[in-house]
């Protein structure tokens, strides 16, 4: 039986205009943003996803949940787009930009009801963000990056609200090692490239306790010769991006032999081949070979006499890794070895069993400038929820050093934008005043949100909040474990600008697009449009 062809024609069904499609994506939008309002903050809930597999994902991570998640409406998958984009950019604050970007639609709909027209409140919103971004960066403090304390405060309030909370002084250890590890100077600017320097490598196994950052690279590979060294000093190390086997013919090669003798010389030209490899590689007192290709059991033999350890089919990344931690160059070709090339900023190279299986360990590096997290624990879906909180809490550590300014957590932030807001739209003449208003209303939805999901009354502390705000005290949030008021600067809960920045961005020009549209239509499938392409030439 064909499948049927969705075309898109004026019937109703797949056809939703003017105020009929805005009420639609608002719906959509909340749905979503009520998802995951009960991931935010230290009391947080988990939610468990199964995949079509049967394999489960245990977590309180926005962006995790929504990446799972299966959808059909059109504005909820560019909801779940705006989690990828935050994720992306800052790292953290996935939750919160759901949260306010559905709130933000939700005031929305009370200016549609009045029948004020979408471009009025688009042109109110952004209104409303500019003098929002001002607030923000009026109420933030600088920091300083080699200041441990203020940025363990900083990182543990990212992962203070996630599983890991138990560990908390672990994890912002190892979070802020690795992403001082990999911090380099590139032509007087900062780059913090946490996604391809340092790697994050899970071995079920062990406590969560013995996990480490280490100064060096390790590989989930053995040695290709069990007489090969398995242990080395200060090694020199070789980098190569091709194999040390005898190089076959590049198109198809017939070769006819009619003499035998000519079959041992056709054996002789390959030894050579592979000598002449393995003596160019000699030649320069290697101790340790690495390439991403395959190494032929004759080239090892040539390298066990040479006194030399080989690695063979190790991952690009890893070897971009070594280069970067050893200084040695990655080299294309045998002959154009230099001495320059080789890599000697390692001080140890070892192999090592960890349950089943061999690694390799290149550490003790003068100056890595890549590293590896070695992370240890009970099982595998711990050990992934693991690396998911560590991953933010390095986003965090990275977006300081790129912007060393703070603002307070704990809703803080937010109330004030919304108390400040509220008072600006006073100012404002016309109807723009009722959707700049909203905005203000939209902000109040993040500490609302901490109180309900520590089981407090919103009603109460938010009145008690505002009212501290009002009076100029806008370090003063929610305590997510309590659900009472705190200030922030005696609670220690901070958060770098960028990601406040950033969600509030995200969120308002998101609810913004969503406005905009005012007609939602299934396009023709391909099959539907080939089809149709005879019969049009038919009526020619």
């Amino acid at each position: 039986m064909q499948a049927p062809v969705l075309v898109m024609n004026t019937g109703a069904e797949n056809r939703q205009t003017g105020r009929k499609a805005q009420l639609s994506n608002i719906n959509a939008a909340k749905t979503v943003a009520d998802i995951i309002r009960s991931c935010l903050g230290p009391r947080a809930m988990l939610k468990m996803l199964l995949d079509p597999m049967g394999g489960i994902v245990l977590t309180n991570d926005g962006h995790a949940i929504l990446r799972e998640i299966e959808v059909a409406h059109p504005a909820a998958k560019s909801m779940i787009e705006l989690s990828r984009t935050q994720d992306e950019e800052v790292g953290d604050g996935t939750t919160t930009v759901i949260i306010l970007a559905g709130e933000m639609l939700a005031q929305s709909l009370p200016q549609l009801e009045r029948n004020i027209h979408p471009v009025v409140i688009i042109q109110a919103f952004k209104r409303a963000l500019n003098d929002a971004l001002k607030i923000v960066d009026d109420i933030s403090l600088p920091i300083d990056v080699n200041d441990d304390k203020a940025m363990y405060d900083l990182i543990s309030s990212s992962i203070g609200t996630k599983f890991v909370s138990r560990w908390t002084k672990l994890m912002c250890d190892l979070a802020l090692k690795a992403v001082r590890t990999v911090a380099k100077d590139v032509g007087g600017k900062q780059e913090v490239d946490v996604k391809r320097y340092a790697r994050v490598e899970k071995i079920p196994g062990g406590e969560i306790e013995d996990s480490r950052v280490l100064d060096g690279v390790m590989l989930n590979k053995d040695i290709t010769h069990p007489k090969m060294r398995r242990m080395i000093d200060n090694p020199r190390i070789i980098l190569l991006d091709c194999p040390l086997e005898y190089k076959k013919g590049e198109s198809q090669t017939n070769i006819e032999i009619t003499k035998e003798e000519d079959w041992n010389k056709i054996l002789e030209i390959e030894e050579q081949q592979v000598k002449a490899m393995c003596d160019a590689i000699l030649a320069l007192k290697p101790d340790l070979v690495i390439t991403e290709k395959g190494v032929s059991d004759l080239a090892q033999h040539y390298l066990l006499k040479g006194n030399v350890t080989a690695l063979r089919r190790v991952r690009k990344t890893d070897n971009n890794r070594i280069a970067r931690a050893t200084g040695a160059t990655i080299v294309n070709r045998v002959d154009d070895l230099h001495e320059a090339d080789v890599g000697t900023g390692c001080g140890l190279f070892e192999i090592e069993k960890i349950g089943d299986e061999y690694f390799s360990f290149i550490t003790k590096c003068k100056n890595p400038k890549a590293c590896t997290i070695l992370l240890r624990g009970p099982s595998k879906d711990i050990l992934n929820e693991i690396e998911r909180n560590l991953q933010d809490a390095m986003a965090v550590a990275r977006n300081v050093f790129f912007s060393p300014r703070l603002s307070p957590g704990g809703g803080a932030t937010e109330m004030a934008v919304s108390v400040r807001l509220t008072e600006l739209s006073k100012s404002i003449e016309g109807i723009q005043q009722w959707p700049y208003r909203g905005v203000a209303e939209a902000l109040e939805v993040i500490p609302r949100t901490l109180v309900q999901n520590c089981g407090a009354s919103p009603i109460r502390v938010l009145s008690q909040l505002r009212a501290k705000h009002a009076e100029g005290h806008h370090t003063w949030g929610i305590d997510g474990d309590t659900g009472k008021l705190v200030d922030m600067k005696e609670y220690g809960v901070w958060e770098p600008e960028a990601v406040k920045l950033q969600s509030i961005k995200t969120a308002i020009e998101s609810a913004c697009l969503l406005l905009r549209v005012d007609e939602i239509c299934a396009a023709k499938s391909s099959s539907a449009r080939q089809s149709a392409a005879p019969q049009a030439g038919a009526e020619e």
